[in-house]
């Protein structure tokens, strides 16, 4: 349940960010929750393997280079959704960017006080 509660916030950042960002857009609260989903199983799958085998850009760049990599993320999702397009790789690295700032403060919210 809590799983399918992050990618309804998901979504609901995908679109509050498609109406702020030029260069993003979403059709509708269907496609964003495509969108959403497309992006935990991407994370789940190819984001490991894609920090795996740039691990040593990523220690040479401290760290930085995982933002290439979230950007990439955001790529393969336009291109894997029909509703969802952003126009290029700057655009899909502030988008990412942005996306994890959201997604961090919508989680928050999710938090279980631990006795």
């Amino acid at each position: 349940m809590k799983t399918l509660l992050k990618i309804l916030l998901t979504a609901l950042a995908v679109i509050v960010l498609a109406n702020i960002l030029p260069g993003v857009s979403v059709n509708g609260y269907a496609a964003a929750v495509i969108v959403a989903a497309v992006i935990a199983v991407l994370n789940m799958i190819v984001r490991p393997l894609l920090i795996f085998f740039t691990l040593p850009a990523t220690i040479v760049t401290f760290g930085l280079f995982i933002f290439v990599i979230n950007a990439c993320i955001i790529l393969l999702a336009d291109s894997l959704v029909d509703g969802f397009v952003v126009a290029g790789f700057w655009t899909a690295l502030f988008f990412s960017i942005l996306l994890s700032i959201f997604r961090s403060a919508l989680f928050s919210l999710l938090k279980e006080e631990k006795r």
